[in-house]
């Protein structure tokens, strides 16, 4: 079984550049945050990953898979509202 400290270090490691913190509450439930470093956005907050779930680096690299094809999606999405921003001078 892998610790839920290097649970925590793999995930956390794998959206670099990004901020990424992941928390684990009292019940072992995960939630992950991943920030813009340079404007503090939080792209992607997920809860309620049962911690107990990812009990092989299979699991860990598929959560990691899934949360980056979110990050992207949400990425995606914001984009075209930063763009409008900058173009009206906000």
């Amino acid at each position: 079984m892998i610790s839920t400290l290097e649970v925590r270090h793999i995930i956390e490691s794998a959206f670099l550049p990004l901020a990424c913190r992941c928390t684990i509450s009292p019940g072992g439930s995960l939630t992950v945050h991943v920030t813009d470093p340079a404007t503090g956005r939080a792209d992607l907050v997920v809860t309620g990953i049962a911690i107990a779930s990812l009990n092989s680096s299979r699991a860990i690299s598929d959560l990691v898979a899934e949360l980056r094809n979110e990050l992207r999606i949400n990425q995606q999405r914001l984009a075209p509202a930063d763009k409008i921003g900058r173009l009206s001078g906000r």
